[in-house]
């Protein structure tokens, strides 16, 4: 119990990462009903967006000089896939069968990831992700890594931007209304497709931010991350209530807490020693979200879709 509130911390900051990943598939799946499964590769290059900056910047550069300009890399880096893969990939099949965008995503994904491959082939195994130096930093019986610092800032930011754009810009009113009724929103003069491509560069940019992230949590990326992640992400947007924007941040944060106590305590029961290494997190994961789908299909804060009858 005397760890119970460094795990809860734990399990916050990594929850928020799920969270500002989980937002662009939320915001995709509320407004056209795609499942964007090729959003996890997105983040993932948004990452090596954020490597490169970094490697193109002379030798000795400050870290906090160098972030902004890894954050803003990240971003153009992930905002240009997602918009391209928009406008080339899925909005030729906007109104073909489901099965055919989703076929698309799944294609995009490994494109992306063997794209990332050709142009960084040492990110086979992992490369090294810059970091901030000092730390860590202990507040009462926490700990928060210095790699963690970034998070802490970057999450809340993140949500508040991103609230105030959705519920007090005209462009954020006209998401709600496409969201909610997109032939209606049509008919009153909103323009879906600019909608559409901009719920698609919203996510992104959340996305690569989550990416740079994780990079300066974990000290290395390579060209697999997204996969898992991605997933979890998609985990998360479920368990908060598909198309919800507030519900993936909650999803994403009950989700973490959730793995890293399955971690830290399920080897502590009798005869459950095995199921409690981090090779298990991720099955816990899922198993959340199964229990989810039982007793609560709708997520947690309810589903917003878009409603095609």
């Amino acid at each position: 119990m005397n760890e119970l509130p460094q795990q809860l911390v734990n399990g916050l900051l990594l929850g928020s990462m799920y969270g500002l990943v989980a937002i662009g598939y939320t915001m995709v799946y509320g407004i056209v009903q795609l499942i964007n499964f090729a959003h996890g590769e997105i983040f993932m290059t948004g990452a090596f967006g954020a490597l490169t900056v970094w490697l193109w910047l002379p030798g000795g550069t400050s870290m906090w000089l160098a972030l902004p300009l890894m954050i803003v890399g990240a971003v153009i880096v992930a905002v240009a896939i997602a918009v391209g893969a928009e406008r080339f990939a899925y909005r030729p099949l906007r109104n073909a069968p489901r099965l055919a965008p989703l076929i698309t995503a799944i294609g995009l994904s490994l494109a992306l990831q063997q794209a990332v491959w050709a142009w960084y082939p040492e990110a086979k195994s992992a490369r090294t992700f810059p970091q901030i130096s000092g730390g860590p930093f202990e507040i009462g019986s926490v700990t928060i890594q210095t790699g963690d610092i970034f998070l802490v800032v970057a999450a809340p930011i993140s949500m508040a931007v991103l609230a105030y754009f959705v519920m007090k810009t005209r462009t954020g009113r006209g998401m709600q209304a496409t969201a909610q009724d997109p032939d209606t929103a049509k008919l009153m003069g909103v323009n879906t497709d600019r909608i559409i491509v901009i719920a698609f560069a919203l996510g992104a940019a959340f996305a690569a931010v989550g990416a740079v992230a994780y990079g300066l949590k974990y000290g290395e990326i390579n060209f697999r991350m997204g996969f898992i992640l991605g997933l979890k992400a998609f985990t998360a947007a479920v368990l908060g209530g598909i198309g919800n924007i507030y519900g993936a941040m909650i999803g994403g944060v009950v989700l973490g807490v959730a793995e890293t106590l399955a971690t830290a305590y399920i080897a502590d029961i009798p005869g459950m020693d095995k199921f409690g290494s981090q090779s298990w997190a991720d099955v816990w994961a899922f198993v959340l979200l199964i229990l989810v789908l039982l007793f609560r299909p709708q997520g947690l804060l309810g589903e917003r879709v878009a409603d095609r009858a």
